[in-house]
């Protein structure tokens, strides 16, 4: 009797171990399912920001429009200089990509602008306005007080 009673015993917590390895499992899958959406969400939020404005702003107080524009080593509408041209690349090279952007590429309005919105979305995923015209002059680590007086240019031909 003692022998039945033992074995009952064993199988009833075999079964209770199954049961809750179960039940974990549900849960890590439940978990990671609900990471995934919030990790959709940021990244939707990040790309959904309209950096047309800023952008078209930006020209207007680098080059006035000018494609051709030269001033030293930055070229092009958007001012690029061959430091942004390389960051780029290794932010490319970093998310896998094929992709790279070339010295000639700061010449054109459209691949300066991809080059912008790069930078923004691997250095500024919290699409700060201030933070991507004053780093944009003043470089990833900007002085506040050095980017002031550029600031204040591109704010106002956004408005």
């Amino acid at each position: 009797m003692l022998a039945m009673s033992v074995r009952l015993k064993y199988r009833d917590m075999n079964h209770l171990i199954k049961k809750a390895s179960v039940c974990l499992m549900a849960l890590m899958i439940l978990s990671v399912n609900v990471m995934a959406r919030e990790n959709a969400t940021k990244s939707t939020k990040t790309s959904s920001m309209n950096w047309n404005p800023v952008m078209d702003a930006i020209i207007q107080v680098e080059s006035e429009g000018n494609s051709k524009a030269v001033s030293g080593n930055s070229v092009g509408a958007m001012q690029i200089t061959p430091i942004l041209v390389k960051e780029c690349n290794m932010i490319l090279e970093k998310q896998k990509s094929k992709k790279r952007f070339t010295l000639n590429d700061r010449y054109s309005v459209d691949k300066s602008k991809e080059m912008f919105l790069l930078i923004q979305k691997y250095h500024n995923p919290e699409n700060s306005i201030e933070k991507a015209i004053r780093s944009w002059n003043g470089g990833i680590k900007y002085s506040i007080r050095a980017t002031n007086r550029y600031y204040r240019k591109v704010m106002s031909k956004l408005k």
